[in-house]
């Protein structure tokens, strides 16, 4: 992983940084980070620092979408290039769990070692 501090300001790869910087958001009923869940399906950098997200939520039903939207929106607006931060939930393909998430989420989670 990289070293946060040394990102926040005019990246080499603006698309990776707001990866990196999305590890730092939660969600907090399941209490891991929204990339290792795999919530985030695509991320978008354009040249004037607005960023466009698509993620999904673990259901349909999620109350905690708003939440987690203004996250983002709070983790990457402490970086002095992000322009307009746009979340935009997608449901397809549905979240799957044992795909989607990665071993590290898994391990947090306790379903493998």
């Amino acid at each position: 992983m990289v070293d946060i501090a040394d990102l926040l300001h005019k990246p080499p790869d603006p698309e990776r940084v707001v990866w990196e910087l999305l590890h730092r958001v939660d969600d907090p009923e399941i209490g891991v980070n929204i990339v290792d869940l795999g919530l985030v399906r695509e991320v978008e950098v354009g040249p004037d620092g607005d960023v466009h997200i698509g993620m999904t939520l673990t259901t349909p039903t999620c109350p905690l979408g708003p939440y987690i939207r203004q996250e983002i929106e709070n983790c990457l607006g402490e970086t002095s290039w992000v322009g307009y931060v746009e979340v935009k939930i997608v449901w397809t393909p549905a979240w799957n769990p044992q795909t989607d998430m990665t071993d590290r989420a898994k391990r947090e989670l306790g379903w493998i070692r």
